[in-house]
């Protein structure tokens, strides 16, 4: 194997070795390694022909695609770096993150125009959209506010079906470094608006190597994705297996779980990457058994804790299937797993840290503390990425100095324990962000839409548990006098207004909100109010 130094090494050095294999596989369409290094060659160079430059932020606002994984690797290659959005951003949002990134360029779809030009709309720097697939009538020309539109098919020329090209004779070596960054991750913060975490190659490799390393990967694994890309669990994925040589089954998401089961046995997938709501999806399912999925080598879980009552289920339903609890944040990618014998003894565990990673806990002053002992959870590895976005606040605030000349160690803001064997229990979170669905939401994000309803004082949101969710949103809304609220106009408007996973499950509507002595809404009395009821 030739050395790997940069993320879309990955690609050419599969590509390389399995020209002719099958890289993925995408509802009816299949493409090999060859034709989606030719796609992501050819991608590449028509983005430098249009004056993107090294280091130049891309952004890919594509539902789940064989042209969203062309798309990261080509900008890759063009030595830019790539934005994966959520397919379900609303206009504002995608504003804001477009105009934080700096991004030169966007490659989107058709269905999502309107929400692309509401986000355009006085938006400067943006220089190129492309098209995917192109609309009946391009208009590459350019616009009155300088930007120019591509359809997908005028600059990437290689397609599925076509002729294979020859296998290169060994990856080519482009311009860049490790240290260059290859993505930018956006996630909810704790001001209300999007932070994105910054990660190099190197940061990338360090993770993809190390994860892959104990859940035993070769070319041999077929992974099934049925989560956003935009999510970096379901990204990686793609990483991972192009990194590998092994092949990725890409869904568009888990709402029709039959539909995703039956392609999981017809393609024979060894690896099924889970967040906790899949696996309740999963398990309600009738007679499991109705599936093929004897090839089925290995279950993964993170984002949040799998209830131990599903995996005791899942233990139940495919006693030969290995089962991965892990632990992690964008931030480092990966902090922590649970290999799969220790299951039984340590069903509330996140594990040990991943190969080639340390984790500290420690204390208010950041000194350890000894097992057993709650403090916070802190992350020492090359993994661990270099900051936020425009954030050097932020970035000071979470990532400081270590103990040795030039480190930085991750201060994650999770509250551990760790047992006497070094095994690692998750507490809670110092911070208030509310993870549910896999993703962290932002409560003042919320709260803001909330706010921006007609008839509408306050409102203040806080996290309940929930079974299937781990954490679900609850709203409690106040009202103007004389305005009379209804549960599903909360709904409805917030609907339109946020993504999915950020719309609240449950709104209460009340006259007043209780508040501290400084005169802020006390959440922490919500919270008890709702543990009480």
């Amino acid at each position: 194997m030739a050395p790997l130094w940069l993320v879309h090494h990955f690609l050419e050095e599969s590509a390389r070795r399995f020209p002719g294999k099958t890289a993925l596989v995408c509802g009816e369409r299949r493409f090999t390694y060859a034709e989606i290094e030719a796609s992501a060659a050819q991608l590449a160079r028509r983005l430098s022909e249009l004056g993107v430059r090294r280091q130049d932020r891309v952004a890919i606002f594509l539902d789940n695609s064989p042209e969203a994984v062309i798309a990261l690797f080509g900008i890759l290659k063009a030595q830019a770096v790539f934005v994966m959005l959520s397919p379900t951003l609303k206009p504002k949002k995608l504003k804001y993150i477009l105009g934080d990134a700096g991004a030169v360029a966007l490659i989107t779809q058709p269905s999502k125009q309107a929400v692309v030009q509401e986000a355009l709309e006085g938006l400067e720097g943006l220089q190129h959209i492309v098209w995917v697939p192109a609309p009946p009538k391009p208009r590459p020309e350019a616009r009155a506010d300088g930007r120019r539109a591509h359809g997908w098919e005028s600059l990437v020329a290689a397609e599925a079906g076509g002729p294979v090209p020859a296998a290169p004779a060994g990856p080519p070596r482009s311009a860049g470094i490790d240290l260059d960054l290859a993505t930018i991750i956006y996630t909810s913060g704790s001001t209300g608006e999007p932070k994105g975490v910054m990660s190099t190659h190197a940061n990338v490799l360090a993770a993809v190597r190390s994860i892959t390393t104990y859940l035993e990967n070769d070319e041999r694994d077929i992974l099934l994705v049925a989560l956003p890309l935009s999510f970096d669990y379901g990204l990686y994925q793609v990483l991972m297996a192009f990194f590998f040589g092994g092949t990725v089954v890409l869904e568009t998401s888990f709402l029709f779980p039959v539909k995703v089961l039956e392609k999981a046995a017809a393609e024979r997938v060894t690896g099924f990457p889970l967040v906790p709501t899949m696996a309740a999806l999963l398990l309600q399912l009738d007679d499991l058994s109705r599936f093929d999925l004897s090839s089925l080598r290995y279950f993964s879980n993170t984002a949040a804790a799998l209830p131990v009552a599903y995996i005791r289920k899942l233990r139940d339903l495919f006693p030969r299937v290995a089962i991965y609890s892990m632990y992690g944040l964008t931030e480092c990618k990966r902090v922590s797993y649970l290999p799969p014998e220790e299951l039984e003894r340590r069903p509330g565990s996140v594990g040990i840290p991943i190969p080639n990673e340390e984790v500290l806990i420690v204390d208010e002053e950041g000194n350890e503390v000894p097992p057993g002992v709650v403090g916070e959870l802190v992350v020492r590895g090359s993994n661990v990425m270099p900051g936020y976005w425009n954030a050097p606040e932020e970035s000071a605030r979470r990532f400081r100095p270590g103990r040795y000349p030039g480190e930085r160690l991750l201060y994650t803001g999770d509250l551990f324990r760790r047992d006497e064997e070094g095994y690692l229990y998750f507490v809670a979170r110092k911070d208030d962000l509310i993870k549910t669905r896999g993703e962290r939401v932002s409560p003042r994000e919320v709260e803001n839409a909330l706010c921006e309803m007609e008839g509408v004082v306050e409102a203040a949101v806080i996290a309940v548990p929930d079974e299937i969710l781990g954490s679900a949103i609850k709203a409690f809304v106040v009202p103007k006098a004389g305005v009379s609220l209804a549960e599903k106009d909360l709904f409805r408007h917030c609907k339109r207004m946020l993504e999915e996973f950020a719309i609240p499950k449950y709104f209460e509507i009340r006259e007043a909100l209780p508040r501290n002595p400084s005169g802020k809404i006390d959440k922490l009395a919500l919270k008890a109010e709702t543990a009480r009821s």
